[in-house]
């Protein structure tokens, strides 16, 4: 044995990864392109405006809350602009383009920054953009178009976001809304996106390949979008609901695999992802079935969110030779 061997002595973690968390939030940001792609594709200029003023004021945001509390500029790390892109995800295509702009403000101000930044933030900062919009804005929030087939149409729409006017476009509701009066959306239009709803609800196409891909690279854990959707299916289900309907329409596609997964408000126990997936889950079927509004999954992952800290607690791992009381 070599004497002059030293041991090094270090804090835990001891085992660590070469991936960075740019490279996890800019490989997020590639996964939505497909979405991007599609909600640019159905609802043309209006929904580019939108997602490229809501990634605008996020990022502007995190830069002054950086430069005001004198911390260290990371605008480049891509966090903010996964929440830009996610917030504009949940928005109708109608939306007008400064409250655009405000709901990413507080996404990024209060969803985040007001705890310290990334990785302080006990609830998804897209989540809680999206929940200030609905409550202060529920009838632009609620107002829905079918995809947009002209070209003129949709600069006619753009002008009127921009001048705050409305713009006569053929009105729609969402698959959800249509459930509830009785007309179902067939399959194929809700896995292709040829419906109304949020730009990033009307394609479970385009975000399963992006879902994919995060998978793949071991960004997400499956366990949450699994748990989840599982629920959702089964207890509609067991509940007389088209369980395949439940599953492909409204948010719960892009809610399940982009913002239930998010690293820093979901558990980090595998059992604690089990647990906030079926709990996201079952409370998505609770509101959509006796809620007084359709949609569930806003709501669902921002109360689960809530119980992230009391399951990474009693759902952690026992340590070799530990004692229970």
């Amino acid at each position: 044995m070599n004497n002059n061997q030293q041991l090094v002595v270090s804090s835990s973690p001891h085992i660590r990864d070469v991936t960075t968390v740019s490279q996890i939030m800019w490989s997020v940001v590639l996964a939505l392109l497909p979405a991007v792609i599609a909600a640019v594709y159905f609802f043309k200029l209006q929904a580019l405006a939108i997602i490229i003023v809501s990634i605008i004021g996020a990022v502007l945001t995190e830069l002054i809350f950086q430069k005001v509390r004198n911390k260290k500029i990371t605008i480049d790390d891509g966090s903010a602009v996964i929440t830009g892109v996610l917030l504009a995800l949940t928005l109708p295509p109608t939306m007008p383009l400064w409250m655009v702009f405000l709901g990413s403000v507080v996404a990024v101000g209060l969803g985040k920054q007001v705890f310290g930044g990334l990785g302080y933030n006990p609830f998804n900062p897209a989540l809680v953009g999206r929940a200030f919009l609905m409550a202060a804005y529920t009838v632009k929030m609620t107002t829905w178009v079918a995809p947009i087939n002209s070209g003129s149409s949709s600069v006619k729409m753009l002008i009127g976001q921009l001048v705050g006017r409305n713009v006569d476009l053929v009105s729609t509701a969402t698959p959800l809304n249509l459930a509830s009066k009785g007309e179902i959306t067939e399959y194929w239009n809700l896995f292709i996106g040829h419906i109304g709803g949020s730009l990033g609800e009307t394609s479970a196409f385009a975000l399963l390949l992006g879902a994919a891909y995060l998978i793949y690279k071991g960004y997400i854990s499956w366990r949450i979008p699994a748990g989840m959707i599982a629920s959702v299916f089964i207890l509609s289900m067991i509940f007389g609901q088209d369980p395949i309907f439940h599953v492909l329409a409204g948010g719960l596609v892009l809610g399940a695999f982009y913002m239930a997964t998010d690293m820093v408000t979901s558990p980090i126990t595998k059992m604690g992802r089990w647990i906030f997936g079926i709990g996201a889950g079952t409370l998505v079927v609770i509101i959509r079935i006796w809620g007084g509004y359709p949609e569930g999954v806003l709501y669902s992952i921002l109360l689960m969110n809530t119980a992230v800290p009391l399951l990474n607690r009693y759902t952690r791992p026992r340590s070799f030779g530990e004692v229970t009381s």
